[in-house]
């Protein structure tokens, strides 16, 4: 055999070799890139099933409960419902029997327009007179108001937006000058017993 024949044989042997190479490196590639794949399915699996029914429940809407047995007196909570934030305040006495000294500066005193479900309109936007339940959102553009509970000469306590200056009393009812068109909502809600209140649930005794 001639050396240029010997020479084409290598130079064959060769391409097939290198071909051979590529060959394997790309089964390589896919089998890593398929391992890889089932690996991240994998890890989203459990993380999926790592929420409980009632996390799932929460983010789909459903009703949340708050417990404010440990809820001082003159104290404010928050909880989250449908994403949006809902206070449960535990007014005193004091805020109690200041609500109806400033109906003159309300804009809805009488709550006619239908902020609140019918087991609220009443004197104090309740079930029960000691616990507020309202959304904290301003019915301005949604920005949510600040507490201001501190009582002054002319300040009752109450809530301030920071957003555009709407102001609420601790019943939730908008002053008079207000960007605010009307009073905070209070959303649906029942209590459990005498310390756990249902958000998103109207309370059967009264609706």
């Amino acid at each position: 055999m001639s050396d240029n024949q010997n020479d084409k044989q290598e130079g064959s042997s060769r391409a097939c070799g290198c071909a051979q190479v590529d060959i394997d490196k790309r089964n390589f590639l896919i089998s890593t890139s398929a391992i890889g794949a089932l690996g991240c399915a994998a890890t989203a699996v459990p993380f999926v099933a790592s929420m409980t029914p009632s996390e799932r429940a929460k983010a789909a809407g459903a009703p949340v409960e708050v417990d404010v047995s440990k809820l001082k007196p003159g104290e404010k909570t928050t909880a989250e419902w449908r994403g949006q934030p809902v206070w449960v305040i535990r007014r005193t006495d004091e805020m109690l029997a200041k609500l109806a000294a400033h109906n003159d500066q309300l804009s809805d005193p009488d709550l006619e327009v239908p902020q609140q479900p019918e087991y609220c309109k009443n004197k104090v936007r309740a079930i029960k007179p000691e616990y507020a339940v309202m959304l904290g959102t301003c019915t301005h553009l949604g920005c949510s108001p600040n507490e201001s509970f501190a009582v002054t000469a002319d300040w009752d306590g109450g809530f301030v937006c920071p957003c555009h200056g709407s102001k609420f009393d601790l019943s939730g009812r908008v002053f008079k000058g207000s960007p605010a068109p009307t009073n905070l909502v209070i959303p649906p809600h029942t209590y459990l017993s005498e310390t756990v209140i249902l958000i998103g649930e109207d309370a059967k005794e009264s609706a």
